[in-house]
């Protein structure tokens, strides 16, 4: 079984989309803390 560490991984993509596009830092921020919670349920 492979890891991945997803939780690097979005951040990283997350930090580069806010910065080429500061307008749509609501958004990134509530998709990366919704996938962030759904990874952490999904582990228990």
């Amino acid at each position: 079984m492979t890891f991945y560490p997803l939780q690097p991984m979005l951040a990283l993509i997350a930090g580069i989309l806010i910065l080429v596009r500061p307008a749509l830092l609501n958004y990134i921020v509530a998709i990366y803390l919704i996938l962030i919670g759904v990874i952490g349920l999904a582990h228990f």
